[in-house]
């Protein structure tokens, strides 16, 4: 099931926001990033956030995600950039405040197998490639 994230804001005072799941559930959970956007009384700085999770080897790392600045980028579509939770959004540089807006999704692993549910199966498979002609 689809639920929409709220989001949350970054500010000077509130520099990060962690968004996790409660370890006891064994659904599997996705958080989509939509939008990343300055808000009402944003300067014109460079506001840059992060996205703080653990790679395949456990290990933390952070990767910056949108740089906005008034003037000349105030928003950025990350266009459903999927992230496995938990995931921590912080602001790196910049007073903020931005917003970040998106979905949770939840998949209930005694679900009926997703695989039926995809729009894509295998008898609607794409004709080959062809080479350009020259």
């Amino acid at each position: 099931s689809d639920l929409l994230f709220p989001g949350c804001e970054l500010t000077a005072n509130t520099k990060s926001y962690t968004f996790q799941v409660d370890e006891e559930d064994d659904s599997d959970h996705i958080l989509a990033l939509s939008v990343v956007c300055l808000t009402d009384g944003a300067k014109d700085e460079c506001n840059v956030v992060e996205v703080v999770g653990r790679n395949h080897e456990n290990q933390e790392i952070a990767v910056p995600v949108a740089n906005l600045k008034l003037s000349c980028q105030p928003l950025l579509s990350l266009d459903n950039f999927k992230l496995q939770p938990p995931v921590t959004f912080r602001l790196a540089a910049g007073s903020g405040p931005v917003h970040l807006a998106g979905w949770h999704q939840i998949v209930h692993r005694e679900d009926a197998s997703f695989e039926e549910d995809d729009d894509f199966s295998e008898e609607d498979e794409l004709p080959p490639i062809m080479p350009a002609k020259k």
